[in-house]
């Protein structure tokens, strides 16, 4: 685990690069010390387990999807101490993503703005990349897969896709993530409403019933929505998970609002933004669904979490797990020894 102070003097570094390639550059890092046997020293970070979706997580601190699309430093980012790791948006086929530059850093607001486009090898990289894993083979924590859809797979058989991927991740994940709320796939946000919502979450439920008989073991379902939807929308989304027994829910992916960013260079770039200007969004949306699902459906609130404030903030809004990503980017690896500790004194 590298200190704060320790980040604060590489982080200038990073900076001066460009997001993306600073992004492949820290993953290549950290895959390089795992392969050797640098990650090892670092310290643990003390368990706090938490059950949820009927899962026992060895503390309430996750990384979001987004960092780790195909699953080629799940060792790495394992010893940062990490309670659980998501991996992805992985899609059917390989596909490249959108054009570069497609990330763009906004310090001022300690915020980020990517339109990467789920760019990734393929679900069977994925999978191939989480066998090989010593975190997947000596069980050493919980691993939740996000899946989506292809770039060209037209809305109307964008259930097709889910269903692909699910299958072929569902006998190495511990949790599958639904992403129907990044705003760099065209249209994939119209998953989120009342009839397309329903379809889907009909289709992934008898087959995630069939997947479970076939490989005896039950894999909770999450669904991944976006910060951009009001209070009926809110309503909608909840109603839908009950309805259809969705074990979990992630809130919420990043924002295609530009209030706070607007007179900052790149603030008008397109595609979603994390970090510090999500944070409320976010918290928001918790809060409201909180107040739909009860205890009904467990919540993983992300979004704008950069200290153990903030990661309090979004228990105590109502989610039952964190996950983080862009904050690390601003506060460094640290964060995450931070936001357990906050968690731990709460």
């Amino acid at each position: 685990m590298i200190p704060n102070f320790m980040y604060a003097l590489i982080r200038p570094c990073l900076f001066s690069m460009d997001p993306e390639n600073a992004h492949q550059f820290t993953l290549s890092s950290m895959r390089m010390a795992a392969a050797v046997g640098m990650t090892a020293l670092a310290p643990a970070v003390r368990p706090s387990p938490r059950k949820v979706m009927g899962l026992t997580f060895p503390n309430p601190v996750g990384l979001a999807a987004g960092l780790d699309k195909n699953g080629s430093c799940i060792d790495g980012l394992a010893s940062l101490g990490f309670g659980f790791l998501e991996l992805g948006t992985v899609t059917p086929k390989p596909q490249p993503g959108n054009p570069k530059p497609r990330m763009f850093r906004l310090p001022e607001a300690q915020g980020l703005i990517n339109r990467m486009g789920f760019n990734n090898d393929g679900v069977d990289v994925l999978v191939k990349n989480v066998k090989a894993s010593h975190f997947y083979q000596e069980k050493k924590g919980i691993l939740g897969l996000n899946i989506g859809k292809n770039a060209v797979t037209p809305i109307k058989k964008a259930v097709d896709d889910y269903l692909i991927c699910l299958e072929k991740v569902y006998p190495v994940a511990d949790y599958i993530a639904i992403n129907i709320s990044s705003p760099n796939t065209k249209n994939l946000r119209q998953l989120q409403g009342e009839s397309e919502l329903d379809n889907l979450l009909t289709q992934l439920k008898a087959a995630q019933s069939r997947l479970s008989q076939q490989y005896s073991r039950y894999v909770p379902l999450a669904l991944k929505i976006a910060p951009d939807i009001d209070d009926s929308q809110i309503k909608n989304i909840a109603d839908a998970l009950i309805r259809h027994e969705i074990d979990g829910v992630i809130a919420t992916n990043t924002t295609i609002t530009r209030d706070t960013v607007n007179n900052l260079e790149h603030g008008q770039e397109t595609g979603g933004l994390s970090g510090a200007p999500v944070r409320d969004l976010s918290t928001h949306v918790i809060r409201q669904l909180k107040t739909e699902l009860g205890n009904a459906i467990p919540i993983i609130g992300v979004g704008g979490i950069l200290t153990g404030e903030d990661a309090k903030d979004k228990i105590e809004a109502g989610a039952s797990l964190v996950q983080i990503l862009t904050g690390m980017i601003y506060s460094g690896p640290g964060l995450v020894r931070e936001c357990v500790q906050a968690l731990r004194q709460s």
